[in-house]
Protein backbone atom coordinates (compact mmCIF):
# COMPACT_ATOMS: atom_id res chain seq x y z
CA UNK A 1 0.00 0.00 0.00
CA UNK A 2 2.97 2.31 0.16
CA UNK A 3 5.93 3.22 -1.94
CA UNK A 4 4.69 5.16 -4.98
CA UNK A 5 5.10 8.92 -5.12
CA UNK A 6 1.70 10.65 -5.19
CA UNK A 7 3.02 13.55 -7.25
CA UNK A 8 2.87 12.74 -10.93
CA UNK A 9 0.32 15.16 -12.38
CA UNK A 10 -0.05 17.65 -9.54
CA UNK A 11 -3.50 19.12 -8.86
CA UNK A 12 -4.30 22.08 -6.65
CA UNK A 13 -5.29 19.74 -3.82
CA UNK A 14 -2.05 17.79 -4.15
CA UNK A 15 -0.03 21.00 -4.05
CA UNK A 16 -1.81 22.00 -0.85
CA UNK A 17 -1.19 18.54 0.56
CA UNK A 18 2.51 18.66 -0.31
CA UNK A 19 2.86 22.19 1.01
CA UNK A 20 1.32 21.13 4.30
CA UNK A 21 4.18 18.79 5.01
CA UNK A 22 3.81 15.73 2.81
CA UNK A 23 7.56 15.21 2.97
CA UNK A 24 6.86 13.26 6.14
CA UNK A 25 4.82 10.77 4.20
CA UNK A 26 6.91 8.01 2.76
CA UNK A 27 10.10 9.38 4.33
CA UNK A 28 10.63 7.54 7.57
CA UNK A 29 7.00 6.55 8.01
CA UNK A 30 6.59 3.33 6.05
CA UNK A 31 5.84 -0.21 7.07
CA UNK A 32 8.90 -2.43 7.42
CA UNK A 33 9.61 -3.98 4.04
CA UNK A 34 9.77 -7.72 3.65
CA UNK A 35 13.55 -7.46 3.38
CA UNK A 36 13.66 -6.62 7.09
CA UNK A 37 11.69 -9.73 8.01
CA UNK A 38 12.78 -13.18 7.19
CA UNK A 39 16.05 -12.71 5.30
CA UNK A 40 17.58 -15.52 7.31
CA UNK A 41 14.32 -17.02 8.60
CA UNK A 42 14.29 -20.83 8.75
CA UNK A 43 10.77 -20.97 7.34
CA UNK A 44 9.28 -20.66 3.86
CA UNK A 45 5.73 -19.56 3.10
CA UNK A 46 4.96 -22.84 1.33
CA UNK A 47 4.31 -25.35 4.10
CA UNK A 48 4.84 -22.72 6.81
CA UNK A 49 2.44 -24.34 9.28
CA UNK A 50 4.32 -27.68 9.13
CA UNK A 51 7.70 -26.06 9.63
CA UNK A 52 6.41 -24.09 12.62
CA UNK A 53 5.03 -27.21 14.26
CA UNK A 54 8.35 -29.00 13.87
CA UNK A 55 10.19 -26.06 15.43
CA UNK A 56 7.76 -25.75 18.34
CA UNK A 57 7.93 -29.47 19.04
CA UNK A 58 11.69 -29.06 19.46
CA UNK A 59 11.37 -25.92 21.61
CA UNK A 60 8.75 -27.49 23.88
CA UNK A 61 10.28 -30.95 24.17
CA UNK A 62 9.98 -32.45 27.67
CA UNK A 63 8.90 -29.12 29.18
CA UNK A 64 5.13 -29.48 29.48
CA UNK A 65 4.42 -26.14 27.80
CA UNK A 66 0.93 -24.67 28.03
CA UNK A 67 -0.48 -21.64 26.23
CA UNK A 68 -3.62 -19.72 27.12
CA UNK A 69 -5.48 -17.78 24.43
CA UNK A 70 -7.87 -14.92 25.25
CA UNK A 71 -10.46 -14.45 22.52
CA UNK A 72 -13.83 -12.81 21.84
CA UNK A 73 -16.91 -14.90 22.51
CA UNK A 74 -18.09 -16.51 19.30
CA UNK A 75 -14.67 -17.06 17.76
CA UNK A 76 -13.80 -20.43 19.29
CA UNK A 77 -14.76 -22.19 16.07
CA UNK A 78 -12.16 -20.11 14.22
CA UNK A 79 -9.38 -20.78 16.73
CA UNK A 80 -9.78 -24.17 18.44
CA UNK A 81 -9.48 -26.31 15.28
CA UNK A 82 -6.06 -24.74 14.72
CA UNK A 83 -5.17 -25.19 18.37
CA UNK A 84 -6.06 -28.88 18.19
CA UNK A 85 -3.80 -29.39 15.17
CA UNK A 86 -1.00 -27.45 16.87
CA UNK A 87 -1.30 -29.36 20.16
CA UNK A 88 -1.40 -32.79 18.54
CA UNK A 89 1.74 -32.08 16.53
CA UNK A 90 3.78 -30.26 19.19
CA UNK A 91 2.58 -31.51 22.58
CA UNK A 92 1.83 -27.91 23.65
CA UNK A 93 -1.45 -27.74 25.55
CA UNK A 94 -3.79 -24.85 24.81
CA UNK A 95 -6.59 -23.44 26.92
CA UNK A 96 -9.13 -20.85 25.84
CA UNK A 97 -10.58 -17.89 27.71
CA UNK A 98 -13.60 -16.13 26.23
CA UNK A 99 -14.59 -12.54 26.91
CA UNK A 100 -17.55 -10.55 25.53
CA UNK A 101 -16.78 -8.91 22.20
CA UNK A 102 -16.95 -5.37 23.60
CA UNK A 103 -14.93 -6.18 26.73
CA UNK A 104 -11.87 -8.03 25.53
CA UNK A 105 -9.59 -5.01 25.04
CA UNK A 106 -10.49 -3.64 28.48
CA UNK A 107 -9.92 -7.02 30.11
CA UNK A 108 -6.46 -7.18 28.57
CA UNK A 109 -5.48 -3.89 30.21
CA UNK A 110 -6.95 -5.01 33.54
CA UNK A 111 -4.91 -8.20 33.30
CA UNK A 112 -1.75 -6.15 32.81
CA UNK A 113 -2.50 -3.72 35.66
CA UNK A 114 -3.33 -6.53 38.07
CA UNK A 115 -0.35 -8.62 36.95
CA UNK A 116 -2.72 -11.58 36.61
CA UNK A 117 -0.95 -13.12 33.64
CA UNK A 118 -4.07 -14.94 32.47
CA UNK A 119 -3.09 -15.28 28.81
CA UNK A 120 -0.14 -15.81 26.49
CA UNK A 121 -1.92 -14.79 23.30
CA UNK A 122 -4.97 -12.61 22.79
CA UNK A 123 -7.19 -11.50 19.94
CA UNK A 124 -8.19 -7.90 20.59
CA UNK A 125 -10.12 -5.69 18.17
CA UNK A 126 -7.52 -4.14 15.87
CA UNK A 127 -8.57 -0.54 16.52
CA UNK A 128 -7.61 -0.98 20.20
CA UNK A 129 -3.99 -2.02 19.65
CA UNK A 130 -2.51 1.47 20.23
CA UNK A 131 -4.09 1.68 23.70
CA UNK A 132 -2.94 -1.84 24.54
CA UNK A 133 0.59 -1.09 23.36
CA UNK A 134 0.84 2.16 25.31
CA UNK A 135 -0.41 0.29 28.40
CA UNK A 136 2.46 -2.18 28.02
CA UNK A 137 0.11 -5.09 27.39
CA UNK A 138 1.54 -6.36 24.10
CA UNK A 139 4.92 -7.74 23.11
CA UNK A 140 6.83 -5.98 20.33
CA UNK A 141 7.21 -8.68 17.66
CA UNK A 142 9.95 -7.12 15.52
CA UNK A 143 12.75 -9.41 16.68
CA UNK A 144 10.69 -12.58 16.52
CA UNK A 145 9.38 -11.70 13.06
CA UNK A 146 12.93 -11.00 11.88
CA UNK A 147 13.92 -14.45 13.13
CA UNK A 148 10.99 -16.49 11.87
CA UNK A 149 8.58 -14.80 9.44
CA UNK A 150 9.18 -15.66 5.78
CA UNK A 151 10.15 -12.64 3.71
CA UNK A 152 6.92 -12.91 1.72
CA UNK A 153 4.61 -13.72 4.65
CA UNK A 154 2.50 -10.58 4.36
CA UNK A 155 2.69 -10.33 0.59
CA UNK A 156 -0.75 -11.93 0.26
CA UNK A 157 -2.26 -10.39 3.40
CA UNK A 158 -4.69 -7.82 2.00
CA UNK A 159 -4.79 -5.53 5.03
CA UNK A 160 -1.97 -5.33 7.58
CA UNK A 161 -1.91 -1.64 8.55
CA UNK A 162 -3.35 -2.32 11.98
CA UNK A 163 -0.56 -4.79 12.79
CA UNK A 164 1.89 -1.91 13.22
CA UNK A 165 2.28 0.97 15.66
CA UNK A 166 4.86 3.67 14.99
CA UNK A 167 6.55 1.32 12.54
CA UNK A 168 6.85 -1.73 14.82
CA UNK A 169 4.97 -5.02 14.53
CA UNK A 170 2.60 -5.99 17.34
CA UNK A 171 0.20 -8.51 15.80
CA UNK A 172 -1.17 -10.32 12.78
CA UNK A 173 -4.56 -9.46 11.30
CA UNK A 174 -6.81 -12.50 11.20
CA UNK A 175 -10.13 -11.05 10.07
CA UNK A 176 -11.06 -9.05 6.97
CA UNK A 177 -13.58 -6.51 8.28
CA UNK A 178 -13.91 -4.07 5.43
CA UNK A 179 -17.21 -2.21 5.05
CA UNK A 180 -19.27 -3.14 1.97
CA UNK A 181 -22.62 -2.19 0.47
CA UNK A 182 -25.41 -4.73 -0.12
CA UNK A 183 -28.15 -4.06 -2.71
CA UNK A 184 -31.46 -5.73 -3.49
CA UNK A 185 -30.54 -6.88 -6.98
CA UNK A 186 -34.10 -7.67 -8.04
CA UNK A 187 -34.98 -4.00 -7.49
CA UNK A 188 -31.76 -2.70 -8.99
CA UNK A 189 -32.21 -4.72 -12.20
CA UNK A 190 -35.97 -4.32 -12.63
CA UNK A 191 -36.53 -2.96 -16.14
CA UNK A 192 -39.50 -0.75 -15.20
CA UNK A 193 -37.66 0.72 -12.20
CA UNK A 194 -34.57 1.36 -14.31
CA UNK A 195 -36.56 3.21 -16.95
CA UNK A 196 -38.44 5.29 -14.39
CA UNK A 197 -35.25 6.15 -12.49
CA UNK A 198 -33.37 7.18 -15.64
CA UNK A 199 -36.26 9.39 -16.73
CA UNK A 200 -36.36 11.08 -13.32
CA UNK A 201 -32.64 11.51 -12.70
CA UNK A 202 -30.87 11.32 -16.05
CA UNK A 203 -28.48 8.50 -15.23
CA UNK A 204 -28.56 4.72 -14.98
CA UNK A 205 -29.89 2.78 -12.01
CA UNK A 206 -26.94 0.60 -11.05
CA UNK A 207 -24.58 0.02 -8.12
CA UNK A 208 -23.89 3.65 -7.15
CA UNK A 209 -20.45 5.21 -7.35
CA UNK A 210 -21.09 8.11 -4.96
CA UNK A 211 -22.96 8.84 -1.76
CA UNK A 212 -25.08 11.35 -3.66
CA UNK A 213 -26.20 8.60 -6.05
CA UNK A 214 -26.89 6.21 -3.18
CA UNK A 215 -28.95 8.80 -1.31
CA UNK A 216 -30.97 9.47 -4.49
CA UNK A 217 -31.60 5.76 -4.98
CA UNK A 218 -32.71 5.27 -1.38
CA UNK A 219 -35.20 8.12 -1.80
CA UNK A 220 -36.41 6.61 -5.09
CA UNK A 221 -37.11 3.19 -3.58
CA UNK A 222 -38.52 4.44 -0.26
CA UNK A 223 -42.23 3.56 -0.37
CA UNK A 224 -43.35 3.08 3.24
CA UNK A 225 -47.00 2.87 2.21
CA UNK A 226 -46.01 -0.35 0.42
CA UNK A 227 -43.75 -1.40 3.34
CA UNK A 228 -40.73 -1.00 1.08
CA UNK A 229 -37.81 1.09 2.30
CA UNK A 230 -34.78 2.78 0.85
CA UNK A 231 -32.09 1.60 3.24
CA UNK A 232 -31.06 -0.20 6.40
CA UNK A 233 -28.00 1.95 7.15
CA UNK A 234 -27.16 2.13 10.85
CA UNK A 235 -28.39 5.04 12.91
CA UNK A 236 -27.74 3.56 16.35
CA UNK A 237 -25.06 5.27 18.42
CA UNK A 238 -22.62 2.36 18.21
CA UNK A 239 -22.41 2.38 14.42
CA UNK A 240 -23.44 5.71 12.93
CA UNK A 241 -20.02 7.38 13.18
CA UNK A 242 -18.50 4.86 10.79
CA UNK A 243 -20.74 6.02 7.96
CA UNK A 244 -19.85 9.65 8.60
CA UNK A 245 -16.15 8.68 8.56
CA UNK A 246 -16.43 7.29 5.03
CA UNK A 247 -18.64 10.14 3.79
CA UNK A 248 -16.12 12.66 5.13
CA UNK A 249 -13.03 10.98 3.65
CA UNK A 250 -14.81 10.75 0.29
CA UNK A 251 -14.91 14.55 0.21
CA UNK A 252 -11.11 14.61 0.03
CA UNK A 253 -9.94 15.54 3.53
CA UNK A 254 -7.87 14.08 6.34
CA UNK A 255 -9.61 14.20 9.74
CA UNK A 256 -6.48 15.80 11.25
CA UNK A 257 -3.74 18.07 9.99
CA UNK A 258 -0.20 16.71 10.12
CA UNK A 259 0.25 18.13 13.65
CA UNK A 260 -3.01 16.57 14.91
CA UNK A 261 -5.33 19.57 14.77
CA UNK A 262 -8.85 18.38 13.86
CA UNK A 263 -10.24 19.54 10.53
CA UNK A 264 -13.53 17.66 10.68
CA UNK A 265 -15.51 20.83 11.43
CA UNK A 266 -14.87 22.29 8.02
CA UNK A 267 -17.42 22.70 5.23
CA UNK A 268 -16.86 19.12 4.05
CA UNK A 269 -17.49 17.69 7.49
CA UNK A 270 -20.68 19.66 7.89
CA UNK A 271 -21.88 18.59 4.44
CA UNK A 272 -21.17 14.95 5.23
CA UNK A 273 -23.24 15.15 8.43
CA UNK A 274 -26.06 17.09 6.75
CA UNK A 275 -26.24 14.46 4.03
CA UNK A 276 -26.17 11.57 6.51
CA UNK A 277 -29.07 13.06 8.44
CA UNK A 278 -31.06 13.84 5.27
CA UNK A 279 -30.58 10.27 4.05
CA UNK A 280 -32.08 9.03 7.32
CA UNK A 281 -35.55 9.99 6.05
CA UNK A 282 -35.38 7.05 3.65
CA UNK A 283 -34.44 4.25 6.05
CA UNK A 284 -36.61 1.51 7.51
CA UNK A 285 -38.47 2.49 10.71
CA UNK A 286 -36.18 0.75 13.24
CA UNK A 287 -32.86 2.00 11.86
CA UNK A 288 -32.25 4.25 14.87
CA UNK A 289 -32.73 1.52 17.47
CA UNK A 290 -31.81 -1.82 15.92
CA UNK A 291 -28.44 -3.33 16.67
CA UNK A 292 -26.38 -5.53 14.41
CA UNK A 293 -28.37 -8.76 14.36
CA UNK A 294 -31.78 -7.07 14.17
CA UNK A 295 -30.44 -5.04 11.26
CA UNK A 296 -29.49 -8.23 9.43
CA UNK A 297 -32.89 -9.81 10.09
CA UNK A 298 -34.74 -6.74 8.81
CA UNK A 299 -32.74 -6.58 5.59
CA UNK A 300 -32.98 -10.34 5.03
CA UNK A 301 -36.77 -10.00 4.59
CA UNK A 302 -36.12 -8.51 1.15
CA UNK A 303 -38.15 -5.29 1.47
CA UNK A 304 -35.23 -2.84 1.75
CA UNK A 305 -33.09 -1.55 -1.12
CA UNK A 306 -29.64 -1.39 0.51
CA UNK A 307 -27.59 -2.07 3.60
CA UNK A 308 -24.03 -1.61 4.81
CA UNK A 309 -22.00 -4.29 6.57
CA UNK A 310 -19.15 -6.78 6.64
CA UNK A 311 -18.45 -10.40 5.84
CA UNK A 312 -20.55 -11.46 8.82
CA UNK A 313 -23.51 -9.67 7.26
CA UNK A 314 -23.10 -11.72 4.10
CA UNK A 315 -22.79 -15.00 6.00
CA UNK A 316 -26.19 -14.26 7.54
CA UNK A 317 -27.79 -13.02 4.32
CA UNK A 318 -26.41 -16.00 2.40
CA UNK A 319 -27.80 -18.41 4.98
CA UNK A 320 -30.74 -20.78 4.55
CA UNK A 321 -33.23 -18.57 6.43
CA UNK A 322 -32.60 -15.42 4.38
CA UNK A 323 -35.33 -14.43 1.91
CA UNK A 324 -32.81 -12.30 0.03
CA UNK A 325 -30.25 -15.06 -0.46
CA UNK A 326 -29.03 -15.10 -4.07
CA UNK A 327 -30.74 -11.77 -4.78
CA UNK A 328 -27.94 -9.41 -3.79
CA UNK A 329 -25.54 -7.13 -5.61
CA UNK A 330 -22.43 -5.79 -3.87
CA UNK A 331 -20.17 -2.79 -4.05
CA UNK A 332 -17.70 -0.71 -2.06
CA UNK A 333 -18.85 2.09 0.17
CA UNK A 334 -19.73 4.97 -2.16
CA UNK A 335 -17.34 7.81 -2.80
CA UNK A 336 -17.44 11.44 -3.81
CA UNK A 337 -16.46 13.61 -6.74
CA UNK A 338 -13.28 15.54 -5.91
CA UNK A 339 -12.01 17.95 -8.56
CA UNK A 340 -14.12 16.22 -11.18
CA UNK A 341 -12.90 12.69 -10.42
CA UNK A 342 -14.39 9.85 -8.38
CA UNK A 343 -12.75 9.25 -5.01
CA UNK A 344 -13.83 6.08 -3.18
CA UNK A 345 -12.54 5.35 0.30
CA UNK A 346 -13.42 1.80 1.42
CA UNK A 347 -13.01 1.44 5.17
CA UNK A 348 -11.58 -1.28 7.42
CA UNK A 349 -13.21 -0.69 10.78
CA UNK A 350 -12.94 -3.68 13.09
CA UNK A 351 -11.03 -6.94 12.68
CA UNK A 352 -9.42 -9.27 15.21
CA UNK A 353 -5.68 -9.49 15.63
CA UNK A 354 -3.37 -12.21 17.00
CA UNK A 355 -1.11 -10.59 19.60
CA UNK A 356 1.32 -11.85 22.25
CA UNK A 357 1.16 -10.84 25.91
CA UNK A 358 4.11 -8.85 27.20
CA UNK A 359 4.06 -11.05 30.34
CA UNK A 360 4.02 -14.47 28.71
CA UNK A 361 6.65 -16.92 29.88
CA UNK A 362 6.74 -18.44 26.39
CA UNK A 363 7.13 -15.50 24.00
CA UNK A 364 8.79 -17.52 21.26
CA UNK A 365 6.22 -20.32 21.19
CA UNK A 366 3.33 -17.87 21.59
CA UNK A 367 4.60 -15.85 18.62
CA UNK A 368 5.02 -19.01 16.56
CA UNK A 369 1.41 -19.96 17.25
CA UNK A 370 0.27 -16.56 15.97
CA UNK A 371 2.38 -17.03 12.84
CA UNK A 372 1.00 -20.56 12.47
CA UNK A 373 -2.62 -19.42 12.86
CA UNK A 374 -2.21 -16.75 10.18
CA UNK A 375 -0.36 -18.98 7.71
CA UNK A 376 -2.08 -19.63 4.38
CA UNK A 377 -3.26 -23.14 5.22
CA UNK A 378 -4.34 -22.59 8.84
CA UNK A 379 -6.02 -19.24 8.26
CA UNK A 380 -8.04 -20.81 5.45
CA UNK A 381 -9.36 -23.43 7.88
CA UNK A 382 -10.27 -20.66 10.33
CA UNK A 383 -12.16 -18.58 7.76
CA UNK A 384 -14.07 -21.63 6.49
CA UNK A 385 -16.03 -21.75 9.76
CA UNK A 386 -19.47 -20.39 8.89
CA UNK A 387 -20.50 -19.41 12.42
CA UNK A 388 -17.26 -17.69 13.42
CA UNK A 389 -16.15 -14.06 13.15
CA UNK A 390 -13.18 -14.34 10.82
CA UNK A 391 -13.67 -13.13 7.25
CA UNK A 392 -11.21 -13.58 4.35
CA UNK A 393 -8.00 -11.58 4.62
CA UNK A 394 -5.42 -13.43 2.50
CA UNK A 395 -5.32 -13.98 -1.27
CA UNK A 396 -5.58 -17.74 -0.77
CA UNK A 397 -8.99 -17.47 0.91
CA UNK A 398 -10.76 -16.20 -2.19
CA UNK A 399 -10.10 -19.37 -4.20
CA UNK A 400 -11.19 -21.82 -1.51
CA UNK A 401 -14.41 -23.73 -2.44
CA UNK A 402 -15.71 -23.92 1.14
CA UNK A 403 -15.22 -20.19 1.70
CA UNK A 404 -16.91 -19.50 -1.64
CA UNK A 405 -19.87 -21.59 -0.54
CA UNK A 406 -20.18 -19.61 2.70
CA UNK A 407 -19.94 -16.14 1.11
CA UNK A 408 -20.71 -16.53 -2.65
CA UNK A 409 -18.31 -15.72 -5.47
CA UNK A 410 -19.97 -12.36 -6.19
CA UNK A 411 -19.50 -11.17 -2.64
CA UNK A 412 -15.88 -12.33 -2.50
CA UNK A 413 -15.03 -10.37 -5.65
CA UNK A 414 -16.37 -7.16 -4.08
CA UNK A 415 -14.82 -7.95 -0.70
CA UNK A 416 -11.35 -8.56 -2.11
CA UNK A 417 -11.43 -5.32 -4.10
CA UNK A 418 -12.46 -3.38 -1.00
CA UNK A 419 -9.81 -5.03 1.19
CA UNK A 420 -7.09 -4.04 -1.26
CA UNK A 421 -8.11 -0.36 -1.15
CA UNK A 422 -9.34 0.14 2.42
CA UNK A 423 -8.46 3.13 4.52
CA UNK A 424 -7.68 2.23 8.15
CA UNK A 425 -9.60 2.98 11.26
CA UNK A 426 -8.19 5.66 13.57
CA UNK A 427 -5.33 3.61 15.00
CA UNK A 428 -4.37 6.11 17.69
CA UNK A 429 -4.14 5.87 21.45
CA UNK A 430 -7.53 6.96 22.74
CA UNK A 431 -9.35 5.78 19.62
CA UNK A 432 -12.44 5.01 21.69
CA UNK A 433 -12.41 8.46 23.21
CA UNK A 434 -12.15 10.18 19.83
CA UNK A 435 -14.95 8.11 18.35
CA UNK A 436 -17.20 8.31 21.42
CA UNK A 437 -17.14 12.09 21.14
CA UNK A 438 -17.95 11.87 17.43
CA UNK A 439 -20.79 9.40 18.03
CA UNK A 440 -22.34 11.44 20.81
CA UNK A 441 -22.40 14.65 18.82
CA UNK A 442 -23.62 13.01 15.61
CA UNK A 443 -26.55 11.56 17.56
CA UNK A 444 -27.31 14.96 19.08
CA UNK A 445 -27.40 16.50 15.62
CA UNK A 446 -29.45 13.57 14.31
CA UNK A 447 -31.98 14.18 17.10
CA UNK A 448 -32.06 17.89 16.18
CA UNK A 449 -30.68 18.94 19.57
CA UNK A 450 -27.81 20.89 17.98
CA UNK A 451 -26.82 21.91 14.46
CA UNK A 452 -24.35 19.92 12.37
CA UNK A 453 -21.85 22.77 12.74
CA UNK A 454 -22.21 22.72 16.54
CA UNK A 455 -21.84 18.94 16.60
CA UNK A 456 -18.54 19.01 14.74
CA UNK A 457 -17.18 22.09 16.52
CA UNK A 458 -17.84 20.36 19.85
CA UNK A 459 -16.25 17.14 18.61
CA UNK A 460 -13.14 19.02 17.46
CA UNK A 461 -12.78 20.65 20.91
CA UNK A 462 -13.07 17.25 22.59
CA UNK A 463 -10.53 15.76 20.18
CA UNK A 464 -8.02 18.50 21.04
CA UNK A 465 -8.40 17.66 24.74
CA UNK A 466 -7.87 13.96 24.05
CA UNK A 467 -4.76 14.71 22.01
CA UNK A 468 -3.29 16.87 24.79
CA UNK A 469 -4.00 14.20 27.39
CA UNK A 470 -2.47 11.40 25.29
CA UNK A 471 0.54 13.55 24.36
CA UNK A 472 0.59 15.56 21.15
CA UNK A 473 4.08 14.49 20.13
CA UNK A 474 3.31 10.78 20.47
CA UNK A 475 -0.05 11.13 18.75
CA UNK A 476 1.46 13.14 15.91
CA UNK A 477 4.14 10.50 15.36
CA UNK A 478 1.57 7.72 15.04
CA UNK A 479 -0.84 9.85 12.98
CA UNK A 480 1.82 10.64 10.37
CA UNK A 481 2.84 6.98 10.29
CA UNK A 482 -0.81 6.03 9.85
CA UNK A 483 -1.31 8.57 7.05
CA UNK A 484 1.61 7.05 5.20
CA UNK A 485 -0.17 3.70 5.15
CA UNK A 486 -3.34 4.85 3.40
CA UNK A 487 -3.57 3.39 -0.13
CA UNK A 488 -1.47 5.50 -2.49
CA UNK A 489 -4.34 6.53 -4.76
CA UNK A 490 -6.36 7.80 -1.80
CA UNK A 491 -3.50 9.39 0.12
CA UNK A 492 -2.52 11.47 -2.89
CA UNK A 493 -5.94 13.09 -3.08
CA UNK A 494 -6.57 13.99 0.58
CA UNK A 495 -5.64 17.38 2.03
Amino acid sequence: MVGNSPFGGVSRRQLLYRGAGAALIGAGFTLPTTSLYGQTAPFSLNGLHSEIMQKVKSLAAQRGVELSILQPEGSLGNIKPLGDIFSEATGVKISYIEEPVDDINTQMIIDKLSNAGRFDLALPATFGLPDLIEAGTLLNLDDLAARYAPADFQRDALFSIGDYYKGSLYGYQTDGDTYLMFYNRSWLENAEEKERFANLHGYELKVPDTWAELDTMMAFFHRPDQKRYGGALFRSANYVAWEWWTRFHAKGYWPFTEDMDPQINNEAGEEALDELIAASRHLYPDAATNGLFDNWKAFADGQIFCNIGWGGTQKFLNGPDSAIRGRLAFGPTPGGIVEGELLQTPYFNWGWNYTVSSTTKEPEIAYLFALFACSPEMSTIAVQHREGYFDPFREEHYDDPMITEVYSAEFLDAHKASMQKSIPDLYLQGQGEYFDALRENIIRAYNDEISCKEALDTTAKQWRKTTRRMGRQSQTEQWNFLKSQYPDAIRARLI
